[in-house]
């Protein structure tokens, strides 16, 4: 029988900051993942993440943001490692588009730094980009990205020299609430538990199949391309970017690795995947999506395909995150920033979930967030 003050399941961008911020206020805590972390099975993977300011998703998400983005820098502090790099973004479509829209709503309630310019400033500053004459770009110079595995990697690592114990390639099979405590049963062992943060994904219905949340887990699929002139696209010359057109909302990277230019659309596919089974295989209809959004607008980007990956969301119908306590059983807490827009929020999410596992409150707004919304 193995004891913990806290026990952490899923160790992805969720977990690992939930166990690295609980080891700091003291607790003895304990993290397990299925996999090795840091594995591509889930949704935490696929070398860099968007991180940005004017959130178009909703306006709540910024003060949190406002904080992730120093919380990530302590991390960078504390591990000696660079994990966020600021390249500015661009976000454009039609002036009506829900991402040019909710980005500006955004940036002028909370007064980010930002620059609105019609297509052609847009293709002036950024040539490779080939836009309708009625488009228009929001520039937000704080934009970036994170490194995506190394992030993971840090606060694991932070969290063991706080005194976090972590078991590896460990599944968890159930999670019982006992009275004011929790079970956590595993093919190996049975840990009792003061607390339980279920961080587990797609794999979070799995683990709490009453939990009163219609999540959908849906396969996603990421690419890296090879643009026949590279320079274009380099660290420092091509930002991070969002777009909203005909083929729906795409993103990408600047060029700032051998592993190319990586594109992928937001919300790739909407049908049910299960975790355990999705197809891996990248198909010619996968490539299709990405591709026809290079051809129309990034011609020069629309090079061989180096390599792709799938990766998964957990999408609630909403898009909002779920972070809450189970009903029934407050000792166990729901982390899941998921829909897809949830890794730049890791660290603030883990002091979030920090406060509610030691303080029993948090002053911070998780007022969107909550299973009661669900009924």
């Amino acid at each position: 029988m193995v004891a913990a003050d806290t026990v952490v399941i899923g160790l992805g961008a969720t977990g690992s900051a939930a166990l690295h911020r609980l080891a700091l206020r003291g607790q003895r805590v304990l993290g397990i993942e299925q996999f090795t972390p840091g594995h591509d099975s889930g949704s935490s993977h696929g070398e860099t993440r968007i991180i940005r300011l004017g959130y178009f998703e909703h306006p709540s998400y910024v003060p949190l943001l406002r904080e992730t983005y120093g919380l990530w820098r302590g991390i960078e502090a504390d591990h000696g490692q660079p994990l966020l790099t600021v390249t500015g973004i661009i976000e454009f479509g039609a002036p009506d588009s829900a991402l040019v829209r909710g980005t500006l709503a955004s940036s002028r309630l909370h007064n980010l730094p930002h620059e609105v310019i019609d297509a052609a400033e847009v293709m002036r500053r950024f040539p490779p980009f080939r836009l309708p004459r009625d488009f228009i770009g929001v520039w937000q110079p704080d934009g970036g990205f994170l490194r995506a595995e190394p992030a993971i990697a840090a606060q694991l690592a932070l969290a063991r020299e706080r005194g976090a114990q972590v078991l590896e390639n460990t599944r968890v099979l159930a999670v019982e609430p006992r009275g004011s405590g929790v079970r956590i049963i595993t093919a190996d062992a049975t840990i009792e538990a003061r607390a339980a943060v279920v961080a587990a994904g797609p794999w979070l219905k799995r683990l709490l199949p009453d939990l009163p949340a219609p999540i959908e887990v849906t396969r996603q699929v990421v690419g890296w391309f090879a643009p026949p002139e590279p320079a274009p696209f380099a660290l420092g010359t091509f930002p991070v970017f969002l777009c909203e057109t005909t083929h729906g909302i795409h993103y990408g990277f600047p060029v700032h690795s051998a592993t190319g230019l990586k594109v992928a659309k937001h919300h790739h596919a909407n049908e049910a995947a299960d975790p355990d089974a999705v197809a891996r295989n990248i198909t010619g209809d996968d490539e299709a999506l990405i591709r026809g959004f290079l051809a129309e607008h990034l011609p020069a980007g629309n090079g061989r395909l180096l390599s792709a990956k799938t990766c998964l969301y957990s999408m609630t119908p909403d898009g909002d995150f779920l972070l809450d306590r189970l009903p029934g059983a407050p000792q166990v807490i729901v982390a899941s920033p998921c829909s897809g827009h949830g890794f730049k929020f890791a660290p603030v999410i883990g002091e979030i979930v920090a406060d509610l596992v030691v303080d029993g409150a948090t002053r911070r707004d998780i007022e969107r967030f909550p299973l009661r919304r669900f009924g």
